[in-house]
């Protein structure tokens, strides 16, 4: 939250947070707290004034002392092959960040950011090439939902962030974030329909499974050893695989869910028989299914898809030793819809 003379970040605060600072700050019935709390997340309002069961008094105190975020939509692409949607959003401070929006047969699913950038450092992802630039507020993440649903006209049911960013280097931000979405007075979207993803923090894989959360945990695999590993993700260099598995045991035991292992299938690096064999060897024993990414290439990488057949060879021989296995469908790949690419090309424009 914020302090001082600032104003104070209003859509980040829990409806009992908002129910003490009206009570206590503004000096009005705790139950205006709800009433704003609703507005903002089940109304989606970006701004006080749309407020129209508040008194005139209590919004002007309201637009003195606190902001609504409200993202700034600066481009949307829409795939013609399966019509995701590809949002690029303008952050009050000038950054922007990127989220798709993705149409199921079982709902629609929202990817979205949880930093501006990223400084995990992955080889494959467009997300960190520019380094990290900051944390995204609870309510940066929630709005990327809010405007896309807004945008679309059509409710959110699930919600992946799997977009820039390592969401437990923003873990706190992350955990009010999820709290504020699965509330009853916002989009109360259920904790099953959540799934956070990891490049592998030990410590924040820990922490999740004290939290009392039935989201779903995707740990961001793709290698079945350190040595292949430490090639594709530095973050190896600190976790190794061996801790990175206990903690993931840790967390099926802690939460009873299953959880889901990516694997990036890199040509050449990743993605032959002797690496099914060696993962087939770590998984065996751990609760979750394995998801087979094709990797999207990006231009400052000379990283290549795997062909098709060895796609499939992979997942038979997985398939074959027990593994439950699925080949990640390819969602919007004529909008640049992988991880951190449309963000990167606005960014190259701009500066070029």
């Amino acid at each position: 939250m914020m302090s001082g003379n600032e104003k104070k970040d209003i859509k980040s605060f829990t409806i009992e947070e908002l129910k003490r600072e009206v009570e206590e700050a503004l000096h009005d019935k705790p139950f205006r707290g709800t009433q704003i709390y609703q507005w903002m997340h089940e109304k989606l309002a970006d701004d006080f004034d749309e407020m129209t069961n508040l008194s005139k008094g209590l919004r002007e105190k309201l637009k003195e002392n606190y902001f609504i975020t409200a993202l700034k939509k600066v481009e949307v692409k829409v795939s013609a092959i399966d019509g995701t949607r590809k949002y690029l959003f303008r952050l009050s401070d000038g950054n922007v960040i990127e989220s798709v929006w993705m149409k199921y047969k079982h709902g629609n699913s929202v990817c979205i950011s949880s930093q501006v950038g990223c400084r995990m450092g992955c080889r494959f992802c467009a997300s960190t090439l520019d380094g990290l630039e900051r944390n995204l507020l609870p309510s940066e993440m929630l709005d990327q939902i809010y405007q896309i649903q807004k945008d679309t006209g059509e409710r959110v049911s699930n919600v992946v962030v799997m977009g820039s960013g390592e969401p437990m280097d923003n873990y706190d931000h992350l955990i009010r974030f999820i709290r504020l979405l699965t509330s009853e007075g916002g989009l109360n979207i259920s904790q099953r329909n959540i799934t956070v993803s990891t490049c592998g923090i030990v410590p924040g894989i820990r922490r999740l499974a004290e939290e009392g959360l039935a989201i779903t945990l995707a740990l961001s695999l793709h290698a079945p050893n350190d040595e292949v590993r430490k090639t594709l993700m530095p973050v190896a260099n600190s976790y190794p695989l061996s801790k990175v598995m206990e903690a993931c045991s840790e967390y099926f035991e802690k939460t009873g869910r299953r959880l889901t292992f990516e694997y990036s299938l890199v040509k050449g690096v990743n993605d032959n028989l002797n690496e099914a064999k060696a993962l087939v060897k770590l998984i065996r024993h751990q609760n979750g299914h394995v998801n087979l990414i094709p990797v999207n290439p990006i231009k400052e990488r000379d990283y290549v898809q795997s062909g098709r057949e060895a796609i499939e060879e992979f997942k038979n021989y997985l398939e074959k030793n027990g593994i439950n296995v699925t080949i990640r469908r390819e969602m919007g790949r004529d909008i640049n819809g992988a991880c951190g690419q449309l963000r990167k090309s606005y960014i190259e424009k701009k500066e070029g």
